[in-house]
């Protein structure tokens, strides 16, 4: 009889032989970076689009001559990221985000506020919360150079909070996917104040599974300081931590099956049945303690980055940061991808609050869902982010392709946690999915003709 095993995503971390499947990948990869940089009227992405086209043509060629994956993957990320990382470098070129963060790190350092008084022209909003100004503090004390560059910071806390926040043992092959995404690859060469936000998300949850709720504030209270995506990670691991323990207990007691809490029931007794109770409950206070400790500790660190520039400026703070980015002023945001969100904002009467109710009809179901099923661990909850966020993006009346970073490395970090499948845990499973409620029909049938 032949067997049969299921292919995860971890799978493509081992060193395993090519597929045809690989050298298709990297050729689509070169395609979408060749149509960006002929299309494209940033010179930034021009670079990356003749750089990381040639990076992963030669990724092409590599799998389909047979080289392994890890090879045809290093080869990708030095065309997609290093060279043209390099050569914007060398001629000082960079996204417009990398030239916000940098003036704002100057005002914060002069004037206590990151973002200027009278912005006129859409390049002199600062839509960022003020803990992005920290990127741009080192070219703010030593000069504009290649070392103080704002981009190499950014991607260098995302690279370190999304490998942090992946198991010890498998920390480098999902990192170097990761970073040969188009996606993830053209923001760490021109610059991309996402990708920060996006790993330190993926680092709370990361510490809200693990059941550590002072390490998961502090995650999610920095990304929460730079910029508004990053809030919607709270709620979500906050109820995480809720309901972990009890989950936990919930689902030991199921691997017995009906039979088994059957009988369990029938030796305990009431006392034994009050004591389960019981146990459930102190898990449950627990749980809400632990969020309690994390919202706590989110909400300070967030707050101490936050509220000293929102105090010192407080009408240039909303300017900047909630009106700017819902398009509330008179400049409009270079961030204009014909997302949903934006069509109907731009082409609607009246659709720009049609676009906010959409915003807000997308959060409460997030909220709902929480409350109705919460995660029960940390890859559900980040693919219950990714999804919330994916309805914002579409939703937000100034958006861009590029937002799509965040669920994407959600996403990716989720299934880099989940172990190689075994046919035998797949069998397991099905049966568990499957197997079971079959039997329980089939039972229940004979009992009605009887």
């Amino acid at each position: 009889m032949a067997t049969f095993a299921l292919r995860t995503p971890s799978d493509l971390y081992r060193d395993r032989p090519a597929r045809p499947g690989d050298a298709a990948w990297w050729a689509f990869c070169a395609t979408t970076a060749l149509a960006l940089g002929t299309f494209s009227s940033l010179g930034p992405h021009r670079v990356w689009g003749a750089a990381a086209a040639l990076g992963y043509t030669a990724a092409a060629v590599l799998a389909a001559r047979g080289r392994s994956p890890r090879t045809a993957g290093t080869v990708a990320v030095t065309g997609a990221v290093l060279l043209p990382l390099l050569v914007l470098l060398a001629v000082d070129r960079a996204q417009l985000e990398v030239d916000v963060v940098a003036r704002s790190a100057g005002l914060l350092l002069s004037e206590g506020t990151p973002y200027p008084e009278r912005p006129t022209v859409p390049e002199d909003f600062n839509p960022y919360l003020p803990g992005m100004a920290a990127f741009g503090i080192p070219e703010a004390l030593a000069g504009p150079g290649p070392l103080t560059d704002p981009r190499l910071w950014m991607g260098a806390a995302f690279l370190g909070a999304f490998t942090l926040a992946l198991p010890a043992g498998a920390r480098r092959e999902p990192s170097r996917w990761i970073a040969a995404c188009p996606l993830v690859a053209l923001p760490l060469a021109v610059g991309g104040v996402d990708l920060p936000v996006a790993g330190l998300m993926c680092l709370g949850l990361a510490g809200a599974g693990q059941g550590r709720p002072g390490r998961a504030g502090l995650a999610l209270g920095l990304a929460a300081a730079l910029k508004w995506t990053a809030w919607p990670a709270v709620p979500v691991a906050l109820a995480l931590l809720a309901t972990a323990s009890g989950n936990g207990r919930r689902g030991s007691g199921a691997g017995f099956g009906d039979d088994g809490r059957r009988g369990s029931g029938t030796a305990l007794g009431d006392e034994g049945r009050r004591g389960s109770r019981a146990a459930l409950g102190d898990d449950g206070r627990q749980g809400g303690r632990a969020a309690l400790r994390c919202g706590l500790a989110a909400l300070l660190t967030a707050a101490a980055f936050v509220l000293p520039a929102a105090l010192r400026a407080p009408g240039a703070f909303r300017t900047h940061v909630v009106d700017f980015p819902l398009g509330l002023t008179g400049a409009v945001s270079s961030a204009a991808s014909p997302l949903p969100g934006h069509l109907l904002a731009t082409q609607l009467p009246g659709g720009r609050i049609l676009t906010l109710l959409l915003l807000g009809v997308s959060a409460l179901l997030l909220a709902v869902s929480l409350l109705v099923r919460p995660p029960a661990t940390a890859s559900a909850a980040a693919v219950r982010l990714a999804i919330g966020l994916l309805l914002a993006i579409a939703f937000m009346p100034a958006t861009r392709f590029g937002y799509l970073v965040h669920p994407l490395v959600l996403a990716a970090w989720a299934l880099a946690r989940q172990p190689p499948a075994h046919p035998r845990r797949v069998r397991e499973r099905v049966r568990e999915l499957v197997g079971d409620p079959v039997r329980q029909l089939v039972r229940r049938r004979k009992q009605a003709s009887r």
